[in-house]
């Protein structure tokens, strides 16, 4: 039996709808859309304005504390253990406060307990992101609510938005990461080699209602919340005390702040 093109793409078409729902969906493109059911948010889902974090280094004291916050991230997203920096991928990690705050001038009088702190880094979820701009396929995007996404599947690997990124907080998969995930989390997607990933504010726990899995793990060193709310926790912790955030000057405006002392704002 022929099939000319006409008929190959009516199939295909309706082919392609009853595996996104059957007659449920049927049903609702010929009332001129979906049903509520298909388009209809988790009741659970945490809603912001914009989210983003506020990180007490003074909580974090031992090698245990930082460790514990990058395990549960790693673990549930499926990031590889390739076991050397030339192929790591993090998506969050720890960093010596000259790396962390390279263009802030020191004082030779300044703080030797905090100038020897370790900072836990990741992705600065920026309000004007420059990785979002310069990336082709819009494989890196920002919601609504602030998250900067990467998706991993629409990412060609041309690595423009590393490249734009002033926080090194994007990973290549030089290898692939497969064969190196210990656990793996059949709930979230693993990774092909060729493809860059990051941090992505756990949208898959917010959209259950949970907090991201660091700030769970953290022991209240990390606070997540709406910046837009001046009601939320992370939003009271920024307006009584001291925090910074990270090369400021650029004007990305980032969503990561800093508690580095323990003095209250006047």
């Amino acid at each position: 039996m022929s099939v000319n093109r006409r008929q190959f793409l009516k199939i295909a078409g309706v082919s392609t709808v009853l595996g996104l729902g059957g007659a449920t969906v049927l049903n609702g493109l010929k009332r001129g859309g979906l049903e509520a059911t298909q388009l209809s948010p988790d009741p659970r889902a945490l809603t912001a304005k914009r989210w983003g974090f506020v990180v007490d280094v003074s909580k974090l004291k031992t090698e245990a504390d930082y460790q514990r916050c990058i395990d549960a991230c790693h673990n549930i997203h499926n990031v590889p253990d390739h076991g050397n920096p030339k192929d790591e991928v993090k998506w969050i990690w720890k960093d010596t406060y000259e790396h962390t705050f390279p263009t802030t001038t020191e004082s030779e009088f300044m703080n030797k307990e905090l100038k020897e702190k370790n900072f836990l880094l990741l992705c600065n979820h920026c309000d004007e992101p420059a990785c979002v701009r310069v990336c082709p396929t819009q494989a890196t995007f920002k919601r609504k609510d602030g998250i900067v996404m990467q998706d991993m599947h629409r990412c060609i690997g041309c690595r423009f938005c590393m490249a734009a990124c002033p926080f090194g907080a994007r990973s290549f998969n030089y290898r692939d990461p497969r064969p190196k995930i210990k656990i793996e989390n059949k709930e979230f997607p693993t990774r092909m080699i060729g493809v860059v990933e990051k941090c992505t504010f756990c949208y898959e726990r917010i959209a259950k209602g949970l907090p991201p899995a660091c700030a769970e793990a953290s022991n209240g060193a990390i606070v997540f919340g709406d910046l837009e709310d001046p009601n939320s926790e992370a939003r009271k912790i920024i307006a009584s005390k001291f925090t910074v955030r990270r090369k400021p000057e650029l004007g990305t405006q980032p969503s990561i702040y800093y508690v580095i002392g323990g003095h209250e704002n006047a």
